[in-house]
C-alpha cells in the first residue's frame, strides 16, 4: 500500500486537533504505520492551525509537502483555498461551507474573499461542502463540527464504520460520546 496524505485545516478552537487523534486511532486499529505531526500557529488567537496525517504500510515522515495530499479536511472555506497547492491532482477537498473572517476581515482592512468553492473546483479538485455547523447544531452542539467533518470525509476511506464508533467512544470524553457518534452519523 502507498502512503496516503491527509491535511486537516482550520482556526483555532474548531477542534483540529481532535480530529487528527480520531483519524490517527481509527487508522491504527487497522494495522497501518501511522504519523500525525500537528502545527498549532496562532491557534490561540484564531489563527490557522494545521495537522498531517499519513498512513500506509510504512511511513517515514509526517510532513506533507505541495502537490502530495490526497485529502485536504478543512474547517473552513478559507482554509481550504489557502492549502489548495497541498492537494495532489485528482485528490478530495471536504471543507464545512461555514465563514470565519480572519483578522483582516474583522479589523475591515479586507473583505472576505467570494466564489471560493469555484476557484477550487476550477483547480480540479474533488470538493465536497457540507453544512457541518448545521449537522453539528442538530447532533446537540456547534463544538461537533469536527466529527460532522470526518463522517463526510469517512466514505472515502477504507475504514469500517464500527471502527470510527468504536474510536469516538474511546477518545472522546464520556459525557460526549453520545453527542459525536450522533454527529459522525449524521455526515455519513
Amino acid at each position: 500500500m502507498s502512503v496516503t496524505s491527509v491535511l486537516i485545516v482550520g482556526v483555532g478552537g474548531q477542534g483540529t486537533l481532535l480530529a487528527s487523534k480520531l483519524l490517527g486511532n481509527a487508522l491504527v486499529t487497522q494495522g497501518l504505520d501511522v504519523k500525525v505531526s500537528e502545527v498549532h500557529g496562532m491557534s490561540q488567537r484564531g489563527g490557522s492551525v494545521i495537522t498531517y496525517v499519513r498512513y500506509g504500510d510504512k511511513v517515514h515522515s509526517p510532513i506533507v509537502d505541495e502537490g502530495e495530499a490526497d485529502f485536504i479536511l478543512s474547517f473552513e472555506q478559507l482554509e481550504a483555498a489557502r492549502y489548495l497547492p497541498y492537494l495532489k491532482k485528482g485528490g478530495v477537498i471536504v471543507t464545512n461551507t461555514q465563514q470565519i473572517d480572519p483578522m483582516p476581515v474583522i479589523t475591515g482592512a479586507m473583505e472576505y474573499p467570494q466564489g471560493l468553492a469555484k476557484e477550487i473546483e476550477a483547480k480540479g479538485a474533488t470538493l465536497i461542502s457540507i453544512d457541518a455547523l448545521k449537522l453539528a447544531e442538530e447532533a446537540g452542539s456547534s463544538k461537533a463540527v469536527n466529527v460532522v467533518l470526518l463522517g463526510a470525509m469517512a466514505k472515502y476511506l477504507d475504514i469500517p464504520k464500527e471502527v470510527w464508533l468504536q474510536t469516538i467512544r474511546e477518545n472522546v470524553p464520556a459525557r460526549f460520546v453520545e453527542l459525536n457518534l450522533k454527529a459522525f452519523t449524521l455526515a455519513g
